[in-house]
């Protein structure tokens, strides 16, 4: 046997090809294996920006002492946690049950059988902080599988038993969402505000964008302290470290309360889903430092992340030259240096370099390490013009160091996350050419992924991942079809092409089939998965729920046709009980909760895309969107992909607007303002009273 990585298509898994480790990918291949050798499985997950992952890889992985050990006594599974995020999922959530934390890389030992009794994250090649040595976890754990072995695999019954109990849940209670309760919610989430740095917790801090969704949302129907809490998160984080205020585009996180110094990975989801906020959060208030951060972000995504195929890439590295944020942080030597380098005298880069340094709060201490400092914009320049000019020219100057490694992974979940942020902010922000963007990695996506449906099977069947055209062997999971399917209704809510809805249905209805349980609730995973523990996660993370995001969508399709308002309530159900008890974890599924209790009602724009007065309307309906509403822009031709509209037309030639609640339209109107003031209407008639749930 020997190391196994090098025909993998995840770059993680590539950058451990190379190792002394004969590291093989999950399968079945491993662990029979181990059954055949009599040895215990030892899995490391991890992804290919991970920082830590890279130093245990150097530390312990490419040690051939260390390796030759792991080798004799283990069957060695590496895990790219984006690639195979079902598998990553059940061992974290035994991690975290066993140890209280976690995190990556993980580290797990199982039985051949794949059952986990003994876990940990990063350890050292030397015993330091508490942490015992790698080689002497190692050891202890082939002591403890030849002297104890009995012992072992009892607790790993008994890990697996707790974990499938506790993970199991009775059917929710059908009427646990109502107006009373979504507004509890964001009570609960006024109670632990920062009202200091804004957001929510504290170090480190993550930007809570599905909490933000539903803010947003909640905001979109009037309520002001929602929006007031959204609006003041956006501008802290537009305004620290967090945001890469020389490029654009996010990281992945504020190791501080105070959203200064990040740490610097930057991640396709973080910023798809900060796209969505800025651009929702510009639509509401038309502010302008919202929709800047929405410009610069959605130019980040196109000019670094965008494959010349069309899909948009995984993620950007957080390490370049040798060190974590390298490429992003500047000390005022360098300041002084790049504004000096491009032409301009001595004397005048003195004095930018002086009136940037104030501005961006770099200090000769630094905010970060070695006397480097994150550039931050606490507040707006006193020049435009000015900060624009240098703005570029420290980006020149930067463009010329060592990059950051791109993780050229599309993965489809993201890529759906992407796809919807850019076609709402090619549309609020006029920038066609996002939501060519979108409507090029959704033809990508649908193309290349789209196509693991056997031969004369129905429906559609997702990949997980490709990487250069070629796709990798991991399936979709719930998050993957949900996330899509969402982004191309709102590409079709955008463009009115046809194509993107009957895409979207193709997954709604792959759901619908194949991931819910007898009882009707959302899995994580394909019915007939072989995981040791069949795991559904209601709580929002990095990304939002795959349940949460398949509840949206099916409320969607519910307001489009009755044949989804079934699964539609039972799945608002699944999530709301956790989400209403924990709203910082269940954003996303209090947006879909607030959509249903609002009558998840549809606006249909009807006339041609070209006359002004259409696009008008377009925008008034996009913007009610924002509050939950389907938007469905027509010709009013027969061919209508949503049966109800077929015959609504246009009013003396000209474009118009129906406002819609299950499949019955109210009289057209013609002006944005009377528009707004069916919306209006609306929002009051039903914050009170649910459709069929009780006060």
């Amino acid at each position: 046997m020997s190391n196994q990585l090098a025909d993998s298509t995840s770059p993680y898994l590539l950058q451990h090809k190379d190792n002394p480790v004969h590291w093989q990918e999950w399968g079945d291949a491993a662990f029979a294996e181990a059954a055949r050798r009599d040895v215990p499985v030892f899995l490391s997950s991890g992804y290919s920006s991970c920082h830590w992952c890279h130093v245990m890889a150097h530390e312990s992985f490419e040690d051939p002492e260390l390796a030759t050990f792991l080798n004799e006594h283990f069957v060695a599974v590496k895990v790219d946690r984006d690639e195979r995020p079902d598998v990553d999922a059940v061992y974290m959530t035994a991690l975290q049950s066993m140890t209280g934390r976690g995190g990556w890389p993980m580290s797990i030992f199982m039985t051949p059988a794949q059952e986990p009794f003994f876990a940990g994250t990063y350890y050292p090649p030397n015993a330091q902080h508490g942490s015992p040595a790698f080689i002497d976890v190692l050891t202890a754990v082939d002591d403890a599988w030849h002297g104890r072995r009995d012992d072992l695999t009892a607790a790993a019954a008994r890990i697996v038993a707790a974990l499938r109990e506790r993970t199991s849940a009775n059917p929710a209670d059908l009427n646990i969402v109502t107006p009373r309760l979504i507004a509890s919610a964001v009570a609960q989430l006024e109670r632990g505000f920062d009202y200091r740095s804004a957001g929510f917790g504290g170090a480190p801090k993550f930007p809570p964008t599905s909490v933000l969704e539903f803010l947003l949302r909640r905001g979109a129907t009037g309520d002001d302290q929602a929006l007031q809490m959204a609006q003041r998160t956006c501008d802290a984080m537009a305004r620290g470290g967090m945001y890469d205020q020389i490029g654009g585009g996010f990281a992945r996180y504020s190791v501080d309360a105070d959203w200064v110094v990040p740490h610097f990975e930057k991640m396709l989801y973080d910023n798809a889903l900060l796209l969505r906020n800025y651009t929702h959060l510009f639509a509401l208030t038309g502010s302008a430092l919202a929709r800047r951060i929405a410009v610069a972000t959605a130019d980040f995504l196109l000019r670094e992340m965008q494959m010349q195929a069309g899909g948009f890439a995984a993620s950007l590295d957080a390490d370049s030259d040798g060190g974590e944020g390298n490429f992003y942080v500047w000390t005022p030597d360098q300041i002084r240096d790049a504004l000096t380098a491009d032409g301009q005298g001595p004397e005048a880069a003195l004095d930018e370099a002086a009136w940037l340094t104030e501005l961006c709060s770099v200090t000769e201490s630094g905010t970060f390490e070695a006397g480097s400092s994150v550039l931050q914009l606490r507040a707006d320049p006193d020049d435009w013009q000015r900060w624009e000019a240098v703005r570029v020219r420290l980006f020149a100057a930067r463009s010329r160091r060592p990059r950051p490694a791109l993780d050229e992974s599309v993965i489809t979940a993201w890529n759906g996350l992407v796809i919807g942020a850019l076609a709402q902010a090619g549309a609020f922000l006029e920038q066609p050419r996002y939501i060519a963007a979108a409507a090029q990695a959704a033809g990508y996506l649908m193309e290349v992924h789209g196509n693991r449906a056997k031969a004369g099977a129905p429906g559609i069947a997702l990949a997980r991942v490709s990487r250069g055209g070629s796709v990798a062997s991991a399936p979709g999971v719930l998050e993957d079809y949900a996330n899509l399917a969402s982004g191309l209704l709102d590409l079709f809510a955008v463009t009115g092409d046809e194509r993107w809805y009957l895409a979207a249905a193709d997954c709604v209805r792959a759901i619908i089939d194949n991931f819910r349980d007898d009882a009707g609730r959302l899995r994580d995973t394909e019915n007939g998965n072989e995981l040791v523990l069949d795991l559904t996660d209601l709580a929002d993370n990095a990304t939002p729920s795959g349940v949460s995001v398949a509840t949206g969508v099916l409320v969607a399709f519910a307001s489009l046709a009755a044949e989804f308002r079934d699964v539609a309530a039972a799945s608002v159900a699944q999530g709301s009980s956790f989400a209403i008890a924990s709203p910082r974890f269940g954003g996303w599924a209090l947006a879909a909760g607030q959509a249903w209790i609002s009558g998840s009602g549809v606006i249909a724009v009807v006339g041609t895309p070209t006359v002004p007065s259409f696009s008008e309307l377009h925008l008034t309906a996009l913007k009610a969107g924002i509050a939950g509403f389907a938007v469905v822009p027509t010709n009013g031709a027969a061919s209508s992909v949503v049966p109800f509209l077929a015959d609504r037309g246009q009013l003396d030639g000209s474009p118009v607007a129906f406002l819609c609640r299950d499949s019955v339209c109210q009289l057209p109107v013609n002006t944005p303002v009377e528009l707004i003031g069916l919306v209006s209407a609306h929002h009051a008639t039903t914050s009170k009273v649910g459709p069929g749930l009780a006060e």
